[in-house]
């Protein structure tokens, strides 16, 4: 998708501090952290949101969560604890149309943070 900011990422159009990539995912650290540990795990392919996902996308998202567990042991949160969040929509908090997951640690977290 043309305009879409990430799919910019992954076209290497703009920067990004990659935490992994392999050829179907790609995660960076975000650049407004909300914990000590805020990496974006987002698919090469574009989907657009987590409501766009069919069977078809089953093993993209195995990865994007293989990734996530992956990353959280290289960036010691693995037995502490972590968040994977993703939103959906505008009223779910969603700002970029490219389905990611959050990886957020790093420090106790609680709902309001």
């Amino acid at each position: 998708m043309d305009d879409c900011l990430f799919c910019k990422i992954i076209a290497g159009e703009i920067p990004s501090q990659k935490a992994y990539e392999d050829e179907e995912i790609l995660a960076f650290h975000d650049i407004n952290p909300q914990a000590p540990v805020h990496v974006l795990i987002i698919p090469k392919q574009h989907i657009r949101s987590a409501d766009a996902l069919t069977e078809a996308d089953d093993a993209t998202l195995c990865r994007l969560f293989a990734a996530a567990r992956r990353l959280a042991g290289e960036l010691g949160l693995s037995g502490k604890g972590y968040r994977l969040i993703t939103n959906v929509g505008a009223d779910g908090g969603q700002s970029v149309p490219h389905l990611h997951l959050h990886l957020i640690g790093g420090r106790p977290l609680r709902w309001d943070n």
